[in-house]
């Protein structure tokens, strides 16, 4: 595990907590600077020098992540800070090489697993964490809240079900104490030396449930597919744009001679794909999930396994009845709600004729509620 803050970051950390900004930025040479709700916000402070961003760097690290440092050029983890009052805030950090000088990206963590309510998550994610095995995919891109969303999926299963939970992250973001079930929590380099080879190791190990933080390679998606087809409930997240797009990703990761194969067992265990990204409120005063939730019915495991994503697209229009949701449609219903911004969610668009189109006939059905009335 890491060695803790020195001074300086130390009080940097705790700035961040007093100023409730989500992120914390260090490059040598440069201001200090905080995102809060979304803007960057450079800090009256001294510029750190090369030296101090390096110190920094290397006091958080043991000997294994500080070799892994030294060979990647970069590396995630994440530490405690106690607070007064008893406290405590967390932070998910990755320290890299930036003109050849250590610099530091830092995220602050939520001091307490929310609920999907709380988290403004559709209901039908409760379903997820009710299976027995399979695979649930979470996709998106960097800061759009899937490490959240899936401690909160976790959080439940913990609460509500007597499984052994099995989790190999990077780095260890949520705190998670055996409470029906049974949860050890793995990390990147302090405990194990590379996903692929944890991951087969995890299935010595008599889990129910596994999460794989990242899929990062071949290897860890193929075990990921045996895991879930050995009766094993697998979450994990992979670098896609749509859930639509997932499985083709997916698939896409391996060679030419293993496609079929690989997509054919793909339909087969995979269960739901959610796809979110966090969007700023209208008020201005925070930012809320647009999610776009793909489930793997019959007809979808027969579309996923012939290769046809265009029509998986439709499936999930069609399918809003068994809690399937296009982005556009979360986006809609965001606007409807007086969330987010109509402008902010033609930005944000996939096909922002489609949102258009949504909200016209929303609108229209109101107007006519109104009149009837």
């Amino acid at each position: 595990m890491s060695t803790g803050p020195g001074p300086l970051l130390d009080r940097l950390l705790r700035l961040c907590v007093e100023r409730e900004a989500s992120d914390l930025h260090v490059t040598a040479g440069e201001p200090i600077v905080l995102r809060n709700l979304g803007r960057l916000e450079r800090l009256d402070l001294p510029a750190p020098s090369a030296a101090e961003t390096e110190a920094m760097s290397l006091e958080l690290l043991d000997e294994g992540q500080r070799r892994a440092f030294s060979e990647e050029r970069t590396i995630d983890l994440a530490l405690s800070l106690e607070l007064p009052g008893g406290q405590s805030a967390r932070f998910r950090l990755n320290v890299f090489r930036e003109r050849g000088r250590a610099a530091l990206a830092i995220r602050r963590l939520e001091e307490r697993i929310r609920t999907l309510q709380e988290l403004r998550l559709p209901s039908a994610l409760a379903d997820l964490t009710e299976l027995d095995e399979g695979l649930v995919l979470f996709v998106g891109p960097t800061g759009s809240g899937k490490s959240t969303s899936l401690a909160t999926l976790i959080d439940r299963i913990n609460r509500t079900r007597d499984v052994h939970v099995l989790t190999l992250e990077d780095p260890i973001e949520y705190l998670h104490q055996s409470e029906r079930a049974l949860i050890r929590q793995r990390q990147l380099y302090s405990d194990f030396p590379a996903f692929a080879g944890a991951l087969r190791a995890t299935l010595r190990e008599d889990p129910d449930v596994i999460l794989v933080g990242e899929m990062r390679d071949t290897d860890t998606l193929r075990i990921a597919l045996t895991a879930a087809e050995t009766g094993h409930l697998v979450f994990s997240t992979l670098h896609a744009g749509s859930a639509v797009g997932a499985a083709e990703r997916f698939v896409g990761a391996f060679a030419d001679h293993e496609r079929d194969s690989v997509r054919s067992q793909l339909s087969h265990v995979l269960r739901a794909v959610v796809s979110q990204r966090l969007l700023p409120t209208s008020d201005g005063q925070g930012r809320v999930p647009a999610v776009e939730l793909l489930l793997v019915t019959p007809a979808v495991s027969n579309l996923i396994r012939s290769g046809k994503p265009a029509q998986v697209y439709s499936a999930m229009e069609s399918g809003a009845s068994l809690g399937m949701r296009t982005f556009e449609a979360s986006l809609a219903e965001l606007v409807l709600g007086g969330l987010v911004s109509e402008e902010r969610a033609r930005r944000a668009a996939r096909d922002p004729r489609q949102l258009e189109e949504r909200l016209r006939q929303a609108r229209i059905g109101r107007v006519r509620v109104v009149s009837r009335s």
